[in-house]
């Protein structure tokens, strides 16, 4: 793992780093891929951490991004809670599984603490993010929105970045609203990227 930089994204990065979640994602979770897209909205929201919107570079070329964006948890004590959620967050297909993700979150997850925000909830694999830190949410007494309460919750993740940040806090975590986007709307933007082909894999969430 030689010849890294973690630095800020440039406006004149926003093409390549798309381009770079489009090929992360495509065929991962459905057919295609809406992330790229995703992250075009995100830069537009008033939610969105300018100050945390980051890319790893190796040799000049971008292999990985991540960014956060601000939320609340609706605590059942009727107060909003701000934490962060982050992504979409990529490593260039060809690099991932060798230790470039960890080093891109654990650097970026500083510089939101530097920033003194609290804590972090996001859905993951906690098979990886575990070794970032995360914990299961609900270990902290945070509900995911409109989740039933038998439900599955092992992808609903936390971690503090204030020690005890979440102390004595239960609630509802919500979704930032830029993170839905319209399918039609993800199709018109991909028209601009090369034709790739969607495909019905096993594993994947959506249809």
């Amino acid at each position: 793992m030689e010849n890294i930089i973690i630095r800020p994204e440039r406006e004149s990065d926003y093409q390549t780093t798309e381009y770079l979640i489009r090929e992360a994602f495509w065929n991962v979770y459905r057919p295609g891929a809406f992330e790229h897209y995703v992250i075009h909205v995100l830069r537009g929201d008033s939610a969105f951490v300018r100050e945390l919107d980051y890319v790893m570079e190796q040799d000049g070329r971008i292999i990985g991004q991540n960014v956060f964006v601000k939320t609340v948890i609706n605590a059942d004590s009727g107060a909003d809670v701000p934490v962060l959620t982050m992504g979409p967050v990529c490593i260039s297909p060809e690099l991932q599984r060798r230790g470039y993700g960890k080093k891109l979150l654990d650097y970026t997850l500083e510089k939101a603490a530097d920033m003194k925000f609290g804590a972090v909830l996001f859905e993951g694999n906690i098979g990886f993010y575990g070794k970032c830190g995360f914990s299961y949410a609900r270990d902290f007494g945070i509900r995911y929105h409109d989740l039933p309460e038998e439900a599955d919750s092992s992808f609903f993740l936390c971690r503090e970045l204030i020690p005890g940040y979440l102390d004595r806090i239960t609630g509802v975590y919500q979704t930032p609203q830029a993170y839905y986007v319209e399918e039609a709307d993800v199709l018109e933007f991909d028209r601009a990227f090369p034709p790739k082909e969607r495909l019905k894999l096993p594993g994947q969430i959506f249809g």
